[in-house]
């Protein structure tokens, strides 16, 4: 969880798409585990007849790790790291360029049988003798696994303060760090966990324990101000569970419902209920592009939430927290996402821009780019289109900028002072082009419609056969006529030099982000000095759409 440590984080880079599908078959070795304790089960059955617990077990199987386990995997280890072997078996393991808890089981089936042969000796042994007990299989393999997940996740956790105090567990217990350096260097380091080997074999890497000091103590973390901020939060509790921290490999894919989510969700539903009372905006998740770093925060409230009335000051004060602290780390843009910029909640960011006058960091929604990319997919040669949501702050940019392209808006709308206020922004000459309906059957001879509230299977059965439905409502409507075609929530693919990046944003494909997303993000490579709050500039539409292109972010479409 980054927000609990990325200030003890060893190599900074971020785990990307590449390496989490590098990594997905993480489990043979877990699987290999159960197949082999399976066999030896029936070959061994004195095994299945094994006490509950037995202290001298505990003894002789440690010492068998200590004197057999431990040299043995060491020797082997370093033959591994030969030419011959390093390229055709162990280089898989060390393909990996940010060592991560899954790291450990991802490698090659001949590793996988050495380090069942290792784990295998002191468990056996002890069992051999008459002294093994089910307490010691089951507590020697997960503790086993544990340690090696530890060396590899990435983040120091064990405090120096503890060798000081007690210097022989140096060489007892070896720490992340230590681990790390064999993946950065490989010629160093290669014990299974007690750094004593190294000693004895000449293979230990001088910077073990300056930089373990180091990095326990958090000095060793470079503390990167991010560059930009995208605030975003929880749609629902489902989805909650599409984060790294939960199941990487789900996050890493667009988020569906799957049924082994189902279970999960009671413990969901409990945690999001814990983090409306006692959360804070919290770094969910980073990325890095052309060397500025770009983060994720969450506001700990679901979608649902935002439409409760008590809760409004509530969120406005996590939005206005998190716009805070970002202007105190020297954040330079911060981008709002979907409902925490919602109109009637702050007014687009509005409210904490006209509060806080002298922010440095700019505030911005993000909605130019979502029209403009909701705009550009329309067909030049369209000469009317249906528009819902039609005096919402998205769907007065559109109709102002249709408008003036001499398309025809058929804008529903019940209220004709709505209605009439954003036809007068319209040059005079082109004010006829905006037309107000109030039923969607005066929509039923036109095949573009654009969604900007959400409507039902009914009101979808006006639209004529062909009919394309663009959309710019959370959450999408359902695709539910088969001879129309349905168009994805704005987003635009981020550039292909984007570093790090191995989440997907909600629904979207990998390495595309949601338009409000990509606006802040060319918002902040353009280094416009402005705040991008409240109503949508409709004269700078293009200018954000050619910014966004001239920096290598593309429609998904492309």
């Amino acid at each position: 969880m980054l927000f609990l440590t990325r200030n003890r984080r060893i190599l900074q880079q971020g785990v990307d798409f590449k390496q989490v599908d590098k990594e997905w078959d993480w489990d043979n070795f877990l699987i290999l585990q159960a197949l082999v304790a399976s066999m030896a089960c029936y070959m061994f059955p004195f095994l299945q007849h094994l006490a509950l617990w037995n202290l001298k077990g505990v003894i002789v199987a440690l010492m068998l790790h200590v004197g057999v386990s431990e040299p043995l995997y060491y020797l082997v280890h370093r033959k591994f790291h030969g030419d011959y072997l390093f390229t055709h078996y162990h280089s898989l393991h060390h393909s990996s360029p940010v060592p991560a808890a899954l790291t450990a089981g991802n490698a090659t089936f001949l590793e996988h049988l050495i380090l069942m042969a290792v784990i295998g000796i002191p468990i056996l042994g002890a069992s051999v003798m008459g002294y093994g007990s089910a307490s010691l299989i089951y507590g020697y393999v997960l503790i086993f696994d544990f340690l090696r997940c530890l060396g590899h996740c990435n983040v120091e956790i064990v405090p120096h303060q503890l060798f000081q105090t007690l210097p022989f567990l140096r060489y007892v217990l070896y720490t992340p760090t230590y681990h790390s350096l064999h993946h950065t260097e490989k010629d160093t380091n290669f014990c299974l966990f007690m750094p004593l080997f190294d000693v004895l074999g000449d293979t230990l890497n001088n910077k073990s324990w300056q930089l373990h000091k180091k990095l326990s103590s958090g000095s060793g973390n470079d503390s990167r101000v991010p560059h930009f901020v995208f605030l975003a939060h929880v749609v629902d509790v489902t989805s909650s569970m599409h984060v790294q921290f939960g199941l990487r490999s789900l996050s890493s894919l667009p988020f569906t419902t799957r049924l082994f989510l189902i279970p999960i969700w009671p413990f969901a539903l409990l945690v999001l209920l814990a983090m409306w009372a006692w959360s804070k905006t919290f770094l969910l998740s980073f990325y890095c592009l052309r060397g500025r770093l770009h983060q994720t925060w969450v506001v700990p409230r679901c979608g649902f939430q935002y439409f409760l009335s008590f809760a409004t000051e509530g969120i406005n004060k996590h939005i206005e927290q998190a716009i805070l602290r970002a202007d105190r780390l020297g954040v330079k843009v911060i981008s709002l996402a979907a409902l925490n910029k919602n109109e009637s909640l702050n007014g687009g960011g509005k409210l904490f821009v006209d509060k806080h006058p002298n922010l440095r960091v700019r505030v911005v929604h993000g909605n130019t780019l979502t029209a403009a990319v909701i705009l550009k997919e329309i067909p030049q040669d369209v000469e009317e289109v249906f528009l819902t949501g039609a005096t919402s702050k998205l769907g007065r940019a559109i109709a102002l900028y249709l408008c003036q392209k001499r398309v025809r808006v058929l804008m529903l709308t019940m209220s004709t002072d709505r209605f009439q206020r954003i036809q007068k922004e319209a040059p005079p000459e082109y004010q006829s082009y905006l037309v107000q309906v109030t039923k969607y059957q005066a929509a039923q001879n036109c095949k573009t419609w654009i969604i900007g509230k959400w409507i039902m299977p009914r009101e979808q059965c006006w639209a004529p056969r062909g009919t394309h439905f663009h959309q710019f409502v959370v959450p999408p409507i359902l695709s539910f006529r088969r001879d129309c075609t349905y168009g994805d929530l704005a987003a635009m693919r981020l550039p292909e030099d984007v570093e790090g990046l191995g989440c997907c944003e909600y629904t979207m494909e990998r390495g595309v982000v949601h338009a409000c997303h990509a606006g802040g993000v060319v918002h902040s490579l353009e280094g416009w000095t402005h705040h991008e709050v409240g109503a949508i500039d409709v004269e700078r539409i293009d200018l954000v759409w050619k910014a966004a292109i001239k920096h290598g972010l593309r429609p998904i479409s492309s």
